[in-house]
């Protein structure tokens, strides 16, 4: 489990390609600390696993389903990823619940930069729009984000300069693909409500 509050921004440093997989070596230093291999962590949202780790480095296999249901599929060397490792039993939790499983992939429709903060707006896959309420949370690239507004598919989040710093969405311009979770006990709810007699 993970609390979208990302730790380091990596860099792709290599892409594998296998026949129904991908795998992906990520340059980075501050989740390299403690992670052990077997370890999870996420990777602009997706939660991976550590199988090799070096002093500047680790790599992780990506499965074809994690490759249909993100924007893993589009990353290129050179990329930047959000990072975060699984919380431990002593961590704060700053953001909210975040599994790591992406629901689906969404597209950054436009921004506005003001002079201390920036309004983006996404457009989300419609299954998704009933677990998405205002005020409430929502996963973007792996970031704990807060939603500020819902127009039809579209939802809008302002970014404080840390999060522009230290994360993907200082990158993303409009058209960029985006990984979108939502929030998992809205999922939960409308499972138990289905068997409501």
């Amino acid at each position: 489990m993970f609390t979208g509050i990302i730790e380091e921004l990596g860099k792709v440093l290599a892409i594998e390609t296998q026949n129904d997989a991908v795998r992906l070596t990520i340059g980075c230093k501050k989740v390299l600390s403690d992670l052990g291999r077997g370890d999870s962590i996420s990777c602009s949202g997706t939660c991976l696993t550590a199988i090799e780790i070096d002093d500047h480095s680790f790599t992780a296999d990506v499965m074809l389903e994690t490759l249909k249901r993100s924007s893993l599929s589009q990353v290129k060397v050179g990329d930047p990823i959000n990072l975060e490792r699984a919380m431990a039993h002593d961590t704060r939790f700053g953001g909210h619940i975040v599994q790591g499983h992406v629901d689906g992939v969404g597209e950054v429709v436009s921004r506005e930069k003001s002079e201390n903060w920036d309004w983006v707006r996404i457009r989300i896959p419609q299954d998704l729009l009933k677990y998405v309420v205002h005020k409430g949370s929502i996963t973007l690239d792996g970031i704990s984000l807060t939603v500020n507004e819902i127009i039809d598919d579209v939802v809008g989040v302002s970014l404080i300069p840390e999060t522009l710093t230290v994360t993907t969405l200082g990158y993303k311009n409009p058209g960029d693909l985006i990984n979108v979770e939502a929030d998992v006990l809205a999922k939960h709810i409308e499972r138990l409500l289905e068997f409501k007699k």
